[in-house]
């Protein structure tokens, strides 16, 4: 009885960990490739062999400098304006009664879709791209704060309150702390958004980043170049959200961020 619960453990844990799932998605990528040529499907060594290529020119580790780096300017200036506003709008009813109609209208708005307009107001370079990841990144971040401070417990603030403490005292104490683990999600949304957004507006306008890359691999019929390209984005993003999660863990524990 003993073996099997130890043997179960041990199959949970590789479940877990994702191996078999990575194992099947490149076993069926792999057997997919076989009934194309590489211009259409490369397979996963051929993705491989376009990666050490554009490692070895220099390209893939410039593009990836080059979007990663808009993607923390653009997330951070998000952070900075969405969480102190989410903050204020969140504690005040009459005020979120104001803001929520424009919220829902231009939430929905994606940015890609201002593109056009963003290139007309701020340019080609880099400002009109971080522009538009501070406007996809800003509503998760704006949005879920709201929510966190809105859903605030009303009987911890009356037994603050009760206890002589400030409003501003009690905004800090308890309606804060109690928005930590809704913040950290829009953070992280946010972040995710940013990744989406930052592609979007490469592969439209722009002369490097994973975007570009992606786009103008069909210039040259390389569909390798693409899928590098790709796969480099998702670990990329996935390194992202990881790092993240487990930054938030550790620090933010106590505020109930798992």
């Amino acid at each position: 009885m003993a073996d099997k619960t130890k043997k179960d453990g041990v199959a949970a844990k590789i479940l877990r960990s994702g191996v078999i799932s990575w194992i099947i998605v490149l076993a069926v990528w792999g057997l997919g490739s076989l009934n194309y040529d590489e211009y259409f499907l490369p397979s996963p060594k051929e993705t491989l062999d376009s990666m050490v290529v554009l490692i070895q020119n220099g390209t893939l580790f410039a593009d990836i400098a080059a979007s990663a780096g808009r993607v923390v300017r653009g997330w951070l200036l998000a952070v900075v304006a969405g969480v102190p506003l989410g903050l204020l709008v969140g504690s005040f009813r009459h005020v979120r009664w104001l803001v929520e109609p424009i919220l829902s209208f231009f939430r929905f708005v994606p940015a890609i879709a201002l593109t056009t307009l963003f290139l007309m107001w701020f340019g080609v370079g880099d400002e009109s791209k971080i522009a538009l990841i501070i406007y996809a990144a800003f509503f998760p971040i704006f949005v879920n704060t709201i929510a966190g401070v809105a859903s605030t417990d009303s009987s911890l603030i009356e037994a603050a309150s009760c206890m002589g403490a400030k409003k501003l005292r009690v905004f800090f104490t308890v309606m804060v702390p109690s928005a930590v683990s809704n913040i950290f999600t829009g953070v992280r949304l946010g972040l995710s958004s940013s990744i989406i957004c930052i592609i979007a507006a490469e592969m439209l306008v722009g002369s490097d980043g994973l975007g570009y890359l992606i786009n103008s691999s069909k210039l040259y019929y390389k569909t390798g170049w693409a899928f590098a390209g790709i796969v480099s984005l998702a670990v990329l993003g996935f390194i992202a959200d990881r790092l993240l999660l487990l930054i938030g863990r550790k620090t933010l524990r106590h505020f109930g961020v798992k």
